[in-house]
């Protein structure tokens, strides 16, 4: 795990970061640990250090809270679990479909985008889901930026140390 959750003073997510710069939050003061990972790295002079899996700031930052997830593909991925809506397999490469084709006045948001792989977004092509005969095993949705975060965390493999700390 090089991504380390770094939480506000009052337990709320604020940001993944880098192991690197959570190492440099450590080391000024800023955070206090509160979960290693397994994960360790030795110093010039031999020292181990463990690398902090989840951090809280010691001062509170005032953020402004945002009204909804951005649409973006690696967001409409990352809500899909990576995952063909149309046959449900997990490829590496997956595209963005319109389930009603732009050339028809589809828009591009989340209730009109799923993820698909290349092979079932040439087969649809224009058309729509039932003209082409296929069928989506999955229902696109806008996502709150609560499910968000949390699908986003249990795609890192992260969720359950955070649930057990009760941040989540």
């Amino acid at each position: 795990m090089t991504q380390c959750v770094l939480l506000n003073a009052d337990y709320t997510f604020l940001n993944l970061v880098d192991w690197r710069r959570a190492v440099c939050l450590m080391a000024k003061g800023k955070v206090e640990v509160i979960r290693d990972s397994a994960r360790t790295i030795h110093n010039a002079s031999g020292a181990a250090l463990k690398i902090p899996a989840v951090m809280r700031l010691i001062k509170l930052i005032r953020t402004i809270y945002r009204a909804s997830v951005s649409f973006t593909k690696r967001n409409v991925l990352i809500r899909d679990r990576f995952r063909c809506a149309y046959c449900g397999t997990r490829r590496q490469r997956l595209s963005i479909d319109h389930i009603i084709p732009k050339s028809r006045g589809g828009k591009t948001d989340f209730e009109n985008c799923v993820a698909a792989c290349k092979a079932c977004n040439l087969k649809k092509g224009g058309r729509t889901p039932s003209e082409a005969r296929m069928y989506l095993k999955v229902k696109p949705y806008q996502p709150t930026i609560s499910e968000f975060l949390r699908l986003k965390f249990e795609n890192l493999g992260i969720y359950e140390v955070l649930r057990e700390l009760g941040v989540y």
